[in-house]
């Protein structure tokens, strides 16, 4: 994979030069220590793309087969390499086939800046060909946007969009640039941003609010810890753990936080929300003293905002203001990044080990292990299951893969049962929860960490929205594995259909092609299996290998999902079957 390995470049910041807009957008790039974008070029990006191909010792671009396969690669290649995602496309359809992948990462935090071209600023207006007002289009799911109409904006714009994407609470920013001004010549010379006017991306933390989050964590009996992608996104996983070891704090992650603390750590009770853990659920509304960190309470982690912790004091850990209170009221906010304030807290923090409080936790995990998780990945039934197919995975990898999933019945069992010993390893769409997220994705993960195991967990539904981007795995070698789990079903919909709409699946039956066959003509080595004889030795050969490689897992094609909470029921109201 020649063609993907880093580049390393040094840019002169300061040195003044007369270029054109579109070779000044390069430049840009480099002195931003971009190597790597995914995109695809049209008439008005052109002239960027003239640029580009002289800068190919330099910049490496991915042809993706589609503008939407490009922003969730520059997501995934993002979110597993904490750099910024870049993804570049022309005006019109091709511009407006980044909105998907835009508002994925807006609400996952991903950072991201994409390019698009735009008609020349003369036709702006006119309906010109291939024009659509796409800052309009893309305010509400970017963090900032800005058309560029005069070249010698430019480096200002880009320096602000590189700052922008990455500082504070991650998002993705687009900038649009009309052709007259990737054309136009200027003196060009390049600053990065430090700061925007009246853009506070990092609150100061309060030390009023910090000691009496300490206090309320000091007193409490029965406190519990839910953490988010804050944690991860903050590079705060040893500060995390640091303060649920000291005050011997039950830990539960929502599935954009999974992995920023080992499987295995034995304060790591599991996941909450709609298909979380039976205790962590449960137990949400048996806990005195919720805390909150780097989270969200978005509506699949809280079910019932009227039946949510009530009986709990709240303490919330947050980057972002307009979280607070927005969906539940906290007695105490901290507000700032989770590495400094999870830090500042440590030291006001008494020793402390909850073992009773523990060892309802532990009750509850044995209840769903013997009614469902033993079932699950321990099954004796004829079919196989989506959760043995995890714990294979787990096995063949030593739990170090870095497990990229799509959207549906796949998605949970997976963040159920994958298991992670290092941090940036669970790449999910978790907000928008965008069907065809995963193979672009993972392979933007592989290019992000070409030292770890890649393996995209994705439904047969979700796998065919974006499964020409097995073109980009052809090209460029990327040693990316690829499981799809075939139920011949929309899987989720399917239960759903099944437990509240009396069995009447509506279309969610699905007649697939041949997947081995399709992989096998981009030159992929493929196999399919459909017996547990099969299982072990067949996942064992794929994460030995040095290539890309796809399995397709025929599995029972009614299988559930569960312990599961009903949309719009309370936390308690887990149903375990």
């Amino acid at each position: 994979m020649e063609t993907i390995k880093e580049k390393k470049v040094k840019v002169d910041k300061k040195a003044t030069i007369k270029i054109s807009g579109a070779e000044a957008i390069i430049h840009c790039l480099l002195a931003e220590g971009v190597d790597l974008l995914y995109g695809y070029p049209g008439g008005a990006i052109m002239p960027v793309y003239d640029e580009l191909y002289k800068f190919q010792d330099k910049l490496t671009h991915i042809l993706t087969r589609h503008e939407q396969g490009a922003t969730h690669a520059a997501q995934g290649y993002a979110r597993v390499s904490g750099k910024v995602g870049v993804a570049m496309a022309t005006s019109g359809p091709g511009a407006t086939n980044l909105v998907t992948g835009l508002a994925d990462a807006q609400i996952d935090s991903t950072p991201m800046v994409c390019i698009t071209g735009q008609v020349p600023r003369h036709l702006l207006g006119s309906d010109a060909f291939q024009e659509t007002d796409i800052i309009g289009i893309s305010t509400p799911v970017t963090k900032w946007n800005y058309q560029i109409t005069n070249a010698s904006e430019i480096p200002e714009i880009m320096a602000k969009a590189f700052y922008i994407a990455k500082s504070g609470r991650p998002g993705p920013v687009l900038v649009d640039i009309t052709k007259n001004a990737q054309f136009d010549e200027f003196e060009f010379s390049y600053e990065k941003c430090k700061g925007v006017r009246s853009y506070n991306p990092t609150p100061k933390p309060n030390t009023g609010s910090l000691e009496a989050a300490a206090e309320l964590i000091n007193n409490a009996k029965k406190p519990f810890i839910v953490w988010g992608q804050g944690v991860i996104l903050g590079q705060a996983e040893e500060e995390l753990k640091a303060v649920i070891e000291k005050a011997g704090i039950p830990a539960a992650w929502t599935i954009m936080g999974e992995s920023a603390i080992p499987t295995s750590h034995p304060l790591n009770v599991g996941m909450v929300g709609m298909h979380g853990n039976y205790g962590p659920n449960v137990l949400t509304n048996e806990c005195d003293l919720l805390i909150a960190i780097g989270m969200r309470f978005d509506d699949r982690v809280t079910g019932n905002l009227e039946t949510y912790a009530k009986q709990a004091q709240v303490i919330h850990f947050e980057i972002d203001p307009a979280e607070i209170n927005k969906n539940v009221t906290a007695d105490v906010a901290v507000l700032g990044n989770s590495k400094e304030t999870l830090d500042l807290l440590l030291p006001l923090l008494n020793e402390n080990k909850h073992e009773d409080w523990h060892n309802e936790f532990k009750k509850k995990h044995q209840v769903e292990f013997d009614t469902v998780i033993n079932n699950d990945i321990h099954p004796t039934k004829p079919g196989l299951t989506m959760g043995e197919v995890i714990e294979e995975i787990n096995i063949a990898s030593g739990n170090k893969a870095v497990i990229v999933t799509d959207v549906g019945q796949h998605q949970m069992i997976a963040c159920r049962y994958a298991k992670f010993e290092q941090s940036k390893s669970n790449i999910t769409s978790g907000g928008l929860g965008t069907m065809g997220f995963a193979l672009p994705a993972a392979i933007g993960a592989k290019m992000g960490a070409m030292d770890r195991e890649v393996v995209a967990i994705i439904g047969d539904g979700g796998y065919q929205m974006t499964i020409q981007e097995l073109g980009v795995i052809f090209q460029h070698n990327v040693p990316v594995k690829i499981v799809v789990l075939n139920n011949e079903h929309l899987g989720m919909v399917r239960q759903w259909q099944e437990l509240f709409f009396d069995r009447r699946y509506a279309s969610t039956v699905m007649t697939n092609p041949d997947f081995v066959k399709i992989a096998e003509g981009y030159s992929i080595e493929a196999k399919r299996i459909s017996e547990r004889k099969d299982l072990k030795s067949t996942i064992a050969e794929m994460i030995a290998s040095d290539k890309p490689y796809f399995l397709e897992v025929k599995v029972e094609q009614e299988d559930n999902v569960f312990p599961m909470i009903p949309s719009g029921a309370s936390v308690s109201d887990v149903r375990l079957k």
